[in-house]
């Protein structure tokens, strides 16, 4: 069920964006899909189909109104990553990428400011941390805190709140932990990474501590929620 909705969401990019904005296809967002799903209970549909993926096995495709909000979020932060590419490596080929998906990209800042907002301003404090190289683990996840918590918003009601909190959460998870797991390359590479000063040093346990902090503040707003569909999915994904 989890990959049928990931399919979903590429179908929503291909009749949304157009068949190049599928190559931007972000696996997480199957993720945002379910949980939206279990809370607002949209009317659901689903189609076989092959793909080029899938040229000869046909795939379950489902989709729904939060598919499309995923597919539009997906497209909006992969021209932002490939312009932050553009910026921080000199990546021709990001910077192709980029031009493509402008178009559609212009068009969706005006369907969604709030969000567009909250990506412009994480994305850009981020890109000045890495700059002047602060390693301050906390504020730089709290900034993609921030732009996850938007984004797990589509509407403003009663659960927005809720949403907000558990997106912080999410989104302080995912950046510490790819911190974490790049802490390695990145020093090898000398690229940015708030764990610097850590690195060579047994981390194991530390990391662990924080990330299971993380993640525990998460499940802690999950639990809030009242989902009913696919919740078993959601949490054996969180838990």
């Amino acid at each position: 069920r989890y990959e049928s909705f990931y399919c979903g969401v590429c179908i929503s990019l291909k009749r949304r964006h157009g068949q190049l904005s599928r190559l931007t296809l972000n696996y997480d967002l199957s993720f945002l899909v379910l949980l939206l799903s279990s809370l607002y209970e949209p009317e659901e549909a689903a189609e076989e189909s092959c793909c080029v993926v899938h040229p000869f096995q046909k795939q379950c495709m489902r989709f729904n109104e939060m598919s499309a909000y995923a597919a539009d979020m997906n497209l909006m932060l992969a021209y932002l990553k490939c312009m932050d590419n553009w910026k921080d490596d000199g990546s021709l080929l990001s910077r192709a990428e980029a031009a493509a998906l402008k178009p559609c990209y212009e068009k969706l800042t005006g369907q969604y400011p709030r969000q567009h907002q909250a990506m412009q301003s994480a994305l850009a404090a981020l890109h000045e941390m890495e700059i002047q190289r602060i390693e301050e683990p906390d504020a730089a996840a709290s900034c993609f805190g921030a732009l996850m918590a938007e984004i797990l918003v589509c509407r403003e009601d009663r659960w927005s709140s809720i949403l907000r909190a558990m997106g912080m959460s999410l989104g302080r998870f995912i950046y510490i932990m790819d911190a974490v797991m790049d802490l390695d390359a990145d020093t090898l590479k000398n690229s940015y990474n708030p764990f610097r000063r850590y690195y060579g040093l047994d981390n194991e346990e530390r990391f662990r501590d924080i990330l299971k902090m993380l993640l525990a503040e998460c499940i802690y707003y999950f639990d809030k929620l009242p989902l009913v569909q696919d919740v078993d999915i959601l949490k054996n994904i969180l838990c």
